[in-house]
């Protein structure tokens, strides 16, 4: 996989080109220096500092945007306020990782991006028997299948592709933002008792003080 890297950090720099030598990362210490390298070069994904020198990431997001440039975008950052991952996440970054983070977690994340793009031409999402169906909302199990409304697939999906993830309560909550109307508090928990109510509990495992999971696959 060749990676656009855009952080100012020379040390972290250094430190995911020498952790991720499965990949090639060319890195840009600044968004003039990966303009540059965007219209030259041709990236799978691109792994985005915000505090950059000069021109800010979300200002390179953003631009990278508008001009229709839909390379996929992880946005790496020490910035861990919500209004930051949500101001982020609705300038088109796919994902979202706070400093300081495992090389392990930006392998999956990636890998979850890939899926999601190979997803959207199956139109479906299948884990052991769990079926969910992008394109009807639909979320199947055996022979139970029910139409899910916009918020609970958001949460089905966001869990779905990653299995064996364990997304917090509240990088859940920010997966509805995008979907209209207010989020209530309790919003998460109510979304995974509707598809417990439907489908048993087992469907989606609590880890008790860290978040919600949907079962890997199994052997």
């Amino acid at each position: 996989m060749k990676l656009l890297l855009v952080e100012d950090d020379r040390m972290i720099a250094e430190s995911l080109q020498q952790a991720m030598r499965a990949h090639a990362i060319y890195w840009a210490p600044d968004a003039l220096q990966a303009e540059a390298a965007l219209a030259g070069e041709t990236f799978d994904a691109m792994l985005l500092d915000l505090g950059l020198p000069g021109k800010s990431g979300m200002a390179l997001l953003s631009a990278l945007r508008k001009a229709g440039n839909v390379l996929p975008v992880i946005i790496i950052t020490a910035r861990d306020a919500i209004e930051h991952r949500i101001q982020g996440l609705d300038a088109g970054a796919d994902d979202y990782v706070l400093k300081p983070f495992s090389v392990e977690e930006i392998e999956a994340r990636l890998r979850a991006i890939f899926r999601r793009k190979e997803e959207r031409h199956s139109n479906q999402i299948r884990v052991n028997d769990v079926v969910l169906d992008i394109a009807s909302y639909t979320l199947s199990m055996g022979d139970i299948s029910q139409r899910l409304s916009s918020k609970t697939f958001a949460i089905m999906h966001t869990l779905m592709s990653q299995p064996g993830m364990i997304f917090s309560k509240t990088q859940l909550e920010e997966r509805l933002y995008g979907w209209g109307g207010e989020v209530d508090s309790n919003a998460v928990e109510v979304h995974v008792h509707t598809i417990r109510k439907k489908f048993g509990a087992e469907i989606i495992q609590t880890v008790r003080g860290i978040g919600y999971a949907f079962p890997g696959p199994k052997s």
